[in-house]
């Protein structure tokens, strides 16, 4: 039966979920029940092609990232892969009728991963519109199912919120990127001799990347707002902690929020939720 490989599939991209992502595993668990699977498809996509370009180094990695993308298309088109991870996106890109756009500049970003390794302005910021701003264009479909008017609403909203957890991202693996893969993202900061400027610069585009997010997730309908709000609250403490800490220490050591923390975390913010005061 197909519905029973769909729901394999369905499991396989939720276990990739897990297994990389504690905290974006719990903020989909509090999305409303029907859309849940389709987020889980859209992260399984996402992080399988970061894993290529991150971490198969004893592979052929332009070759992999093609084979891949290739399959992706296939498997919309066909409406079926025995790639399981794909299986799930086709059925989240079919159903909720995901831009194919948004899906090829995600792809362009992953492709410049192979090669790229310091980023002028202009270069940083098609990369961040490919790996992480149509990431959450896709989500806000799935989201909104369908209500264009809206989309286009928040749209905007959508693209900063992903922007902001993407850089916090840059940021919580800069020494990693730098020692491990030879990439820097952000222009003009030179991590051996950093400037007090540059450092706050950064901090401050992403704190307005936060705000214009926040004002969309406000906005967003009730089965999807909390689940992002979530999202949300972890990686803005997760800001205010790399904020508060000197910068050496944030070359030196991944910055985390222990476990113990997030949960006592997502409690709180629950708790808010449904005091209607977030």
């Amino acid at each position: 039966m197909k519905q029973l490989y769909d729901k394999v599939c369905l499991r396989t991209s939720k276990l990739t979920t897990n297994m990389y992502s504690t905290s974006f595993s719990l903020g989909i668990r509090f999305l409303g029940k029907d859309i849940r699977d389709a987020i889980f498809a859209v992260y399984g996509l996402v992080r399988f092609a970061d894993e290529i370009v991150d971490t198969f180094h004893d592979y052929n990695k332009e070759r992999l990232l093609a084979d891949f993308k290739a399959d992706t298309y296939r498997a919309i088109e066909d409406g079926i892969s025995l790639n399981p991870i794909l299986n799930s996106f086709q059925f989240a890109v079919n159903k909720y009728d995901i831009d194919r756009d948004l899906i090829e500049t995600f792809f362009n970003s992953m492709e410049m991963d192979l090669e790229k390794r310091d980023y002028t302005q202009d270069e940083y910021e098609t990369y961040i519109l490919g790996s992480a701003e149509v990431v959450g264009l896709m989500c806000l479909q799935v989201f909104l199912e369908g209500d264009k008017e809206q989309y286009a609403k928040l749209k905007g909203n959508a693209m900063s919120l992903g922007s902001a957890f993407q850089k916090i991202n840059f940021l919580r693996d800069l020494g990693d990127d730098f020692e491990m893969l030879g990439r820097t993202y952000f222009p003009g900061l030179d991590l051996n001799n950093p400037s007090e400027t540059s450092v706050k610069d950064i901090l401050a585009d992403i704190e307005k990347d936060f705000k214009h997010g926040y004002e969309g997730i406000l906005k967003l309908p009730k089965k999807a707002r909390f689940g992002v709000y979530m999202a949300y609250i972890y990686y803005y403490r997760l800001f205010k902690k790399i904020k508060s800490t000197p910068f050496n220490k944030i070359l030196e050591t991944r910055i985390r929020i222990p476990n113990q923390h997030k949960y006592a975390l997502f409690v709180s913010s629950y708790v808010k939720h449904q005091l209607n005061i977030i």
